[in-house]
């Protein structure tokens, strides 16, 4: 459904180390280098201060480090990630000056309502050989209609920006996403639980494990402290 792809970033775990040791005008150095893996490895102690400024709320370190993500995904995701703003930037595509033909998401299965709450859904599937094929067959048709309709009216000279309302919410939209290792691991402490929308999750799962491979001791530490786990 979704796809994360990590463009860039800035920072390492011993800049975290390094931006908190400043207070006392110390500077560490990496450890060792591990030819086996490819990658360098902290000294203990610096291990172990990352994961005491994060079960302490020590924050300001994490924030001198940042995460690039491009990331597709059908717009209702987009818009329920798009509200987390602090220490986050977003730029989207843009249907007011893009016109190519639309792409469509559909769920493999479709989740039943909850009956104990107004939001989320249950682990109940809708039966596909009832009434659950009979409608993912009628969201198909509307997607159909509503890219015909979209066609037809930029065919007749109206203006992107005009023509794209009467796209659904399962249209697919691209963006890029920066910010803090500080940001992204509070989204992610929020959008991984598992009564957050499926689809949200899974890439807010996608971008948990690009940013552990990119920060293997600073994120999580951010991330299980936030949920009162260890990371071990």
């Amino acid at each position: 459904m979704t796809n994360v792809t990590l463009i860039d970033s800035m920072g390492n775990d011993l800049s975290v180390a390094n931006a908190a040791r400043v207070s006392f005008n110390k500077k560490s150095q990496w450890e060792k280098f591990i030819p086996s893996q490819g990658i360098l490895e902290l000294a203990e102690g610096d291990k172990k201060l990352i994961r005491y400024l994060a079960k302490h709320g020590h924050w300001t370190p994490f924030g001198h480090c940042t995460l690039s993500f491009h990331i597709k995904a059908p717009i209702f995701v987009a818009r329920q990630l798009v509200k987390h703003q602090v220490g986050l930037v977003w730029n989207e595509v843009s249907r007011r000056y893009v016109d190519d033909d639309p792409e469509f998401w559909y769920p493999e299965h479709w989740r039943g309502r909850t009956e104990d709450k107004k939001q989320g859904s249950s682990d109940d599937t809708v039966d596909w050989l009832g009434r659950g094929e009979r409608t993912g067959g009628r969201v198909r048709k509307t997607c159909e209609l509503a890219m015909h309709t979209y066609k037809t009216l930029l065919e007749a000279g109206v203006a992107p920006e005009q023509a794209r309302m009467v796209l659904p919410q399962n249209t697919y939209t691209e963006w890029y996403w920066t910010g803090t290792l500080y940001a992204f691991a509070r989204v992610c402490n929020l959008r991984c639980k598992g009564d957050t929308q499926e689809e949200t999750r899974n890439v807010a799962w996608e971008i948990h494990d690009l940013a552990k491979e990119k920060f293997p001791v600073s994120w999580p530490a951010l991330f299980y402290a936030a949920i009162g786990k260890s990371d071990g």
